[in-house]
């Protein structure tokens, strides 16, 4: 199967920020608060040329884990950027900004790091509204020790003397200290004051237009066309599919498959659920194919590679069953096609970001992904608008090969079983307990350890069961939740006197990182 023509909203005439990544770990973050000013914004690799195009309103240099004194440094056109729209520069897009246009950058006798108080000399512009002294977060280890000719200091703090700037004949803005993250208290205020009174742009970006615009676009797109998406109960996939639907009706077919390894009576419910939103979907029962290819399976990468090869197995068997597809629909959101630099070296390194990985190269289909453009809130929050049930926009996040990967050791119908009652005591009571919707993610997985317990005036020698549950915010940091004594306690009592086969429960206290979210 060629994917040939890698489908996205071309036609989507709308204002929008560029951000330019230098590899910080602060980037989607930027991206973050300006989406939630409702203004669309891209993330585009450094090296990547920017032209003048319609709706191009400002541009953002981030930061970097980079000098702009090391040899590779990464670089850029100022003067050419400055000629298509203003520019702002955050962290090492500030330094870098000022050593091209003539200024001086040098090794910060210490390294800044950390909260600072800043002093504002001037109360336009990025600082409009701001107070006199506010609170910002500095993270770097070069610091600005001479500007430009026609650079003006527009605020300070304690340990440097150039903490923003600004020029006289040129619409360039900088600063030494991170506006987009938590601590600068702030910050998003500041990057609003670029937004909307330097850059001119509208808020616009809402759900209903992201909507409306896109269902045209997908309308143009196809035309008569068909589509056939795999679709897996999670939120984007269901999101995407009803986007879809909304623009093609019944020449979108869906696919969901059962491979056994779902949560407990998930694949009924979540055809209902389908069912009521009015999608075209067949429901694929494989659970015994998958059993099979699992079977004498123990170690975690061979568990994966099995249960997503046999799903590719399936999907083109029953895709090759339909007629006339010219599309792949698929759940692809925004943090997966984020091109984001390489900070080892020169390369730049683009994620994969296919939902349905290593599909077969002989079915010939286009790709159309309708949440390419979003977050995992933003698409969250298009879903309510569509009028998706609630209950499975706040589903916790569902790992691809399911409980196959919350089984330790070897699957089979069995453990399922037993990890399926258990899982679904445990998240009803945190549902019970209006806990639920606190926790990120939170989960049961059945450890290959027995252990001997007594129940009644009998011996048992019966499995282990490891509750997780953590909080967090993309999943990529995540804590562990401080969960009541008296909860655990009641999810313990329940799940060992109801499951039979499991005796002894114990709680997941790992963060990530050192740990992993999943076990496997």
């Amino acid at each position: 199967m060629v994917l040939d023509e890698l489908f996205y909203l071309r036609d989507m005439q709308t204002e929008k920020i560029l951000i330019l990544d230098f590899g910080s770990q602060y980037t989607q973050l930027i991206a973050r608060v300006i989406r939630e000013a409702n203004v669309y914004c891209e993330i585009i690799p450094y090296k990547k040329r920017v032209v003048s195009q319609p709706g191009l309103k400002g541009i953002i240099l981030s930061g970097s884990p980079f000098s702009v004194n090391d040899r590779d440094a990464p670089q850029i056109d100022i003067r050419h950027l400055l000629s298509i729209a203003p520019v702002l520069g955050i962290c090492y897009g500030a330094q870098l900004s000022a050593k091209l246009l003539g200024g001086v950058v040098e090794k910060s006798d210490q390294r800044e790091y950390g909260r600072a108080s800043l002093h504002i000399k001037e109360t336009e512009n990025l600082f409009k509204n701001i107070s006199s002294s506010s609170q910002v977060w500095m993270s770097h280890s070069d610091t600005i020790t001479s500007l430009p000719p026609n650079f003006t200091i527009t605020a300070t703090t304690d340990s440097i003397p150039v903490a923003a700037f600004c020029v006289n004949d040129l619409p360039l803005y900088g600063l030494q200290f991170h506006p987009e993250v938590y601590h600068s208290t702030e910050g998003k205020n500041m990057l609003h004051n670029f937004l909307f009174n330097i850059c001119g742009c509208k808020n616009e970006w809402t759900p209903q237009h992201f909507i409306s615009d896109t269902i045209d676009t997908l309308k143009k797109e196809i035309g008569n066309q068909k589509v056939v998406m795999a679709i897996s109960g999670g939120v984007d996939s269901t999101v995407a599919a009803t986007l879809l639907h909304k623009a093609i009706g019944h020449a979108l077919f869906c696919i969901f498959v059962d491979n056994g390894l779902l949560r407990k009576n998930e694949f009924e419910e979540v055809l209902k659920v389908y069912q009521t939103i009015g999608l075209n979907v067949k429901g694929v029962d494989a659970r015994n194919e998958f059993y099979t290819q699992l079977k004498g399976k123990v170690l975690p990468e061979d568990k994966r590679k099995a249960i997503g090869a046999q799903f590719i197995k399936i999907f083109e068997r029953e895709a090759h069953r339909l007629k006339d597809i010219t599309y792949l629909g698929q759940g692809t959101i925004y943090p997966d096609v984020i091109e984001s630099v390489s900070v080892h070296g020169p390369s730049v390194t683009i994620k994969s970001h296919h939902n349905v990985g290593g599909l077969p190269e002989k079915m010939n289909l286009k790709l159309v992904e309708p949440l390419r453009l979003l977050f995992k809130d933003e698409v969250r929050k298009i879903g309510a608008e569509l009028g998706i049930p609630q209950n499975l926009l706040n589903r916790h996040p569902f790992p691809g090969p399911g409980l196959g990967i919350r089984i330790l050791g070897e699957v089979n119908e069995k453990k399922v079983q037993l990890l399926q009652e258990a899982d679904d005591i445990y998240l009803k009571l945190l549902q019970k307990h209006n806990v639920y919707n606190q926790v990120w993610q939170a989960g049961a997985i059945l450890l290959p350890v027995k252990s001997v317990g007594v129940m009644g005036d009998e011996r048992t020698y019966e499995y282990t069961l490891a509750l997780r549950a953590v909080t967090s915010v993309d999943g990529m940091t995540a804590d562990w939740a401080h969960l009541p004594y008296e909860f655990l306690a009641e999810v313990s009592n329940e799940i060992i006197n109801r499951v039979k086969g499991i005796n002894r429960v114990v709680y997941d206290i790992s963060s990530k990182p050192p740990a992993t979210i999943e076990w496997e």
